[in-house]
């Protein structure tokens, strides 16, 4: 694929919306035209390379960009990256008319290589395909789950603190060996460089309520690591009147009757009753519900706790809510939406580069590098197609249809670029030379034999006698 001179319109009016947005702030001074154009050539780029880097940029763009300008133009320019995504955050939710929603948490891995140095806040994973540990970066995403649209409006590295994870190595070492823990190294204090995962989402929630104050939030929806007492007063501290939705262990001990009890001993006792649910709001499947509002320990307070168990599967999932006034089946089908959260992620790992290939340096790298692959998710919302499905209550695009689509517009500029110039054949001509020398890389063949030495595949005269065994 490859861009010519002509951006593609929608995107065009995209950045032109970002910048109307950035306009309307009185710390902030409009984006200049290269800004603009950069911004664009980039989402483009993006688009078409499915990664965020600058020789391939430079390539596509058939040298008419050097790698070295843009890379100097992302560290650089002026641009108010600190609020771009909340910008474009806005101007998303002012096009769609966004009033109300749930937030939606969940967290992801992106592998690194091994040997990388250079790479912000890259830490040894879990590696669940071989059970070994690998090398990557962690992100907590937060995204809006709306009537209309479901969009990114947060996300935020996360990086384990080096000396907890020292200390916590060394003591279960020494706690295998039988040494008792006063004789074990002291735990370090907490160092507030390092937050955690609950920590972060809890400081992206502040965030969005203080951004977007005017959203009506129904319920804030997270997996089973976030169903913490730390997680769930930090959010309702925010949104008091929002329904909290999480998971807890099926070993979390629950008080009912007098008596102590884990969840799955309580609904392994009590099953529950077949029903029929809607997922996501469309297809209706079966499953086997249970519930009860009861104290849970790790919480110290009574909460929703159902069991749920679809159609098919052997084993409960145990989901609780903070809100004791809503009904087992509403829980269960607004908990549903979580999955949307890592829909989006798929797609963005698949479409939009950043985690495809993106080897910039340092924080500034890791962090806007981010943000410009966040704002290509938003932009293709920003697609006239796109828009005219959600007008008319139609199934929207996925963003790899999307994506290709937009590489095909892109096509159709470049080569009707080359029709209305001066002397289309010549120009055909010349942009088909900058194609061969930048887009196509010729490497030596290893398969056939040429410039090869064969030539003693004989048998050697000396030995003839060795012919006849």
């Amino acid at each position: 694929m490859v861009i010519g001179n002509k951006i593609v319109p929608f995107i065009s009016e995209f950045v032109d919306a970002l910048d109307d947005v950035i306009s309307k702030q009185k710390s902030q001074k409009r984006l200049s035209r290269k800004q603009k154009y950069w911004i664009a050539f980039c989402l483009m780029a993006i688009l078409a390379t499915k990664s965020v880097c600058w020789a391939k940029f430079d390539r596509v763009s058939l040298g008419r960009y050097s790698k070295s300008a843009l890379c100097w133009f992302f560290y650089h320019s002026s641009i108010p990256w600190e609020k771009l995504l909340q910008y474009s955050v806005e101007m998303i939710i002012s096009l769609y008319g966004i009033k109300q929603g749930s937030l939606v948490i969940d967290d992801s891995d992106n592998n690194r290589s091994k040997n990388t140095k250079n790479i912000w806040h890259v830490h040894k994973l879990k590696d669940k395909a071989s059970g070994g540990y690998i090398m990557g970066q962690g992100l907590v995403f937060m995204v809006l789950v709306s009537p209309t649209i479901t969009i990114p409006v947060g996300v935020e590295f996360y990086m384990p603190d080096p000396e907890y994870t020292a200390w916590k190595k060394k003591n279960d070492k020494l706690k295998q060996q039988g040494i008792p823990s006063k004789q074990r190294p002291l735990k370090p204090l907490k160092n507030m460089e390092f937050p955690t995962k609950v920590e972060i989402a809890i400081s992206m929630v502040k965030k969005f309520n203080v951004c977007f104050s005017n959203i009506e939030v129904n319920c804030i929806i997270a997996d089973a690591l976030y169903g913490t007492k730390q997680f769930f007063e930090g959010v309702l501290a925010v949104y008091g009147e929002a329904q909290i939705i999480s998971q807890i262990r099926r070993t979390q001990n629950i008080f009912y009757r007098n008596r102590k009890q884990t969840v799955d001993n309580y609904f392994s006792k009590h099953p529950g009753i077949p029903q029929k649910i809607r997922i996501r709001g469309g297809k209706i499947v079966k499953a086997s519900i249970g519930s009860l509002r009861v104290h849970v320990f790790s919480h110290g307070k009574k909460l929703f706790v159902i069991a749920l168990k679809y159609e098919g599967e052997d084993e409960y999932r145990f989901i609780i809510a903070s809100d004791l006034s809503w009904r087992t089946i509403d829980i269960v089908e607004a908990y549903s939406q979580r999955w949307l959260v890592e829909v989006f992620i798929q797609d963005w790992k698949a479409n939009e580069g950043w985690a495809t290939l993106t080897k910039l340096q340092g924080e500034k790298g890791s962090r806007r590098g981010l943000i410009l692959s966040l704002l290509v998710d938003h932009c293709l919302s920003f697609h006239p197609d796109q828009i005219a499905r959600f007008k008319n209550k139609l199934p929207a695009f996925t963003v790899g249809c999307l994506r290709r689509q937009t590489n095909l517009e892109s096509l159709f500029l470049f080569i009707t670029d080359i029709f209305e110039s001066h002397d289309p054949y010549e120009e055909m001509d010349h942009k088909f030379t900058i194609m061969k020398q930048n887009l196509l890389e010729f490497k030596k063949s290893q398969k056939h034999m040429v410039t090869k030495d064969i030539n003693n595949f004989k048998a050697t005269k000396s030995l003839k006698y060795k012919k006849v065994a």
